[in-house]
């Protein structure tokens, strides 16, 4: 099936940032992300709050959604996913600031949200 394969051929693209020099910020929100516990094998569920300046580069769009999906069938915690989604990331944007939020469903009468950040050390553009 074509998006089986688009999904596991999935990586984050980006493009030319169009407003170098200006300061802001794109928030994306993502409310399909799943992947399994590697404990349990039981899915995990979360909306994904990501919120980032640009530098050089911007995250394309599609590409993010695939990139995400390919989640779905991994096992893995929720502190390591958000983590790896965050680490993957800058190295494709390389952004001035970034901000991930993963807001995992509750299961099991346990709600677990996991807010991970990096900022540039010199906080320039290059």
């Amino acid at each position: 099936m074509y998006g089986e394969r688009e999904i596991q051929e999935g990586h984050l693209i980006t493009f030319p940032n169009p407003r170098v020099g200006r300061r802001y910020e794109v928030s994306i929100s993502l409310p399909e992300f799943t992947c399994k516990c590697p404990f349990s094998g039981y899915p995990d569920f979360a909306t994904l709050h990501l919120a980032y300046v640009p530098n050089q580069r911007v995250v394309e769009l599609k590409s993010l959604k695939l990139y995400i999906n390919s989640y779905r069938d991994r096992y893995i915690s929720h502190e390591e996913s958000i983590n790896q989604i965050l680490d993957d990331f800058v190295g494709a944007c390389d952004p001035l600031e970034v901000k991930l939020v993963g807001d995992f469903n509750p299961r099991g009468n346990v709600h677990t949200c996991i807010e991970v950040q990096h900022q540039r050390s010199d906080s320039s553009s290059q």
